[in-house]
């Protein structure tokens, strides 16, 4: 079982805590709001009201035994900066900042951030991606310009394998799963046969994507 610690229970620290406690996992969480930390105690095996800007505050919580450290302080970002330099001195085995904006982005992977998670901005990027190309569903942000696309399989498609297609070498895209009424069906074999019905779950770079449904 892992275990995890959330520092700030901002709204999106708070739904991460009952989605990891949903998981079986172990989580500790920190706030100085009194109210928000009774609110989430049912989902945490260990809660306290506190600064975690004390250095000695953090020690006591022996961060290095912690498989993750989420910081999710909403718009508190020079305390965010402060913490995550401060989880990492610590020893921290891996630290994950909320951030609200690009430079919070880049000041937090350069202090000490391992991950940074930017929750307003990968909605919007997934709804104006599914809402832009009638043939997109959902997309999966993995940076640079790649991602997990779910898509329409195209006409030209249907009836033929992926061993037809020869999909890797002709559109530099991998097609890792296929969703048919909502059933996901994941590592396809080279003889799997589409056709309309299917939803492709497909990775690989924007341009490749677009080239391939326009």
């Amino acid at each position: 079982m892992k275990s995890f610690l959330i520092i700030g229970l901002s709204t999106f620290g708070s739904h991460l805590c009952k989605k990891l406690s949903s998981l079986d996992s172990e989580v500790m969480i920190a706030d100085e709001d009194t109210m928000k930390v009774e609110s989430m105690t049912p989902y945490a095996v260990s809660a306290r009201i506190a600064d975690c800007t004390n250095t000695d505050v953090l020690e006591s919580f022996g961060v290095d035994e912690f498989d993750a450290c989420f910081v999710c302080l909403g718009d508190h970002f020079s305390d965010a900066l402060e913490i995550t330099f401060s989880l990492k001195e610590l020893g921290a085995k891996k630290v994950i900042c909320e951030v609200n904006r690009d430079i919070e982005k880049k000041f937090l992977l350069r202090n000490g951030a391992d991950q940074v998670v930017y929750p307003e901005y990968d909605l919007a990027l997934r709804i104006a991606i599914s809402e832009s190309n009638d043939s997109i569903f959902d997309a999966i942000d993995l940076g640079e310009d790649y991602a997990i696309y779910e898509i329409a399989t195209p006409s030209v498609w249907y009836g033929k394998t992926i061993r037809d297609l020869n999909i890797r070498q002709r559109h530099s895209l991998n097609v890792i799963a296929v969703k048919k009424n909502s059933e996901l069906k994941p590592v396809l074999s080279p003889d799997y046969i589409f056709n309309a019905e299917d939803h492709l779950l497909v990775m690989g770079h924007i341009k490749n994507i677009t080239s391939l449904i326009k």
